[in-house]
């Protein structure tokens, strides 16, 4: 068997310490940037691997951060990965992924398996009936916590998210000022934070306009492109049938305007439509949709910002910290 290759190898080598050599390999301010690249090329050259397990056990920090959320797939998440990665790796933290899909129990063996890892911290988007206890847990045991996109009751650990009941009281109120009276609201669900947030926005902007709200005229449930399609039926079925529906993100709009356009009906023209997130595919969809942006870029970078601050023990904020959303108006919207 081939002898391991060690610090003091790299270090002999080069003619500097041991100590040198490893904080060079983190790179560590410490050492002067030419020793690092010089340490760094050496032990490219023979091949020489980071030992991350020997150095968690001498500073007590693993490099690893946890990220758990619904699904990577939805591309919300996906953009408020891509800056949590890219605030993480100024911090030279690797994180590991999960999608617990609302699974409690796939997420609390996730949450134990980084416990088990001495992972350094978790950012999390809480799974449908997440118990406060579970991430609590993860901060009763040293790994702080970060919450993202929904909130859970009895977590003090900082959470950040849009203004959901803001964002859509935005959205509604722009399909109140076109003319629209009877608003239909597709998507979502009271189980969760968000969902319950936005129904309200959408129900508060009817009232204040001294509109009916309609048990009958709410869809829930759909919360995927497909979904959206295939309300479109319950949606053209509607009694008093409404001329608009504010969804509850725009995947659910846009496969709603995909079953408008089966049926023969046009958004924009026929029946108006917005969504909610402002994803990239809002604005290429055909008609171009109006949403909300909801800051998911900034959600992210604000997260991971934060739980680095209170992995250096950082003073920071705690709490629920709102993004206040935008509407932007495309051409899924008219007047009736």
């Amino acid at each position: 068997m081939a002898q391991k290759i060690k610090l003091s190898t790299i270090a002999d080598a080069l003619g500097v310490s041991t100590a040198t050599v490893s904080l060079a390999l983190r790179d560590s301010p410490l050492v002067a940037e030419t020793t690092r690249e010089r340490v760094k090329a050496h032990a490219l050259e023979i091949g020489y691997i980071y030992n991350r397990r020997a150095a968690s056990l001498r500073t007590s920090r693993s490099g690893i951060v946890g990220v758990v959320v619904y699904d990577i797939m939805n591309p919300f998440f996906a953009e408020i990965l891509k800056s949590i990665e890219s605030e993480l790796d100024r911090s030279k933290q690797t994180f590991i992924l999960s999608n617990h899909y609302d699974s409690v129990e796939k997420q609390r063996n996730f949450i134990e398996t980084l416990l088990q890892l001495g992972a350094d911290g978790m950012i999390i988007s809480p799974a449908i009936g997440t118990p406060s206890d579970d991430i609590n847990l993860a901060e009763k045991n040293g790994m702080p916590a970060v919450l993202i996109a929904r909130s859970v009751e009895g977590v003090s650990a900082p959470a950040f998210r849009g203004d959901d009941a803001f964002g859509t009281g935005l959205a509604t109120d722009h399909l109140i000022g076109l003319g629209h009276r009877r608003i239909a609201h597709v998507g979502g669900t009271d189980q969760t934070s968000t969902g319950r947030d936005r129904y309200a926005g959408y129900r508060m902007a009817m009232q204040r306009a001294g509109l009916d709200v309609r048990d009958d005229w709410r869809i829930s449930g759909p919360r995927t492109k497909l979904a959206g399609f295939e309300a479109t039926e319950a949606f053209l079925n509607l009694p008093d049938q409404p001329t608009a529906a504010v969804c509850w993100n725009d995947l659910v709009a846009i496969g709603l305007m995909n079953g408008l356009a089966r049926a023969g009906h046009q958004a924009g023209k026929d029946y108006s439509i917005t969504g909610y997130d402002d994803l990239q595919e809002a604005a290429i969809a055909t008609p171009a949709l109006t949403t909300v942006w909801n800051g998911q870029r900034e959600v992210g970078r604000m997260a991971a910002k934060t739980l680095v601050a209170r992995i250096n023990n950082h003073p920071t904020i705690s709490g629920l910290q709102l993004i206040s959303p935008e509407l932007h108006i495309r051409d899924s919207t008219a007047t009736p």
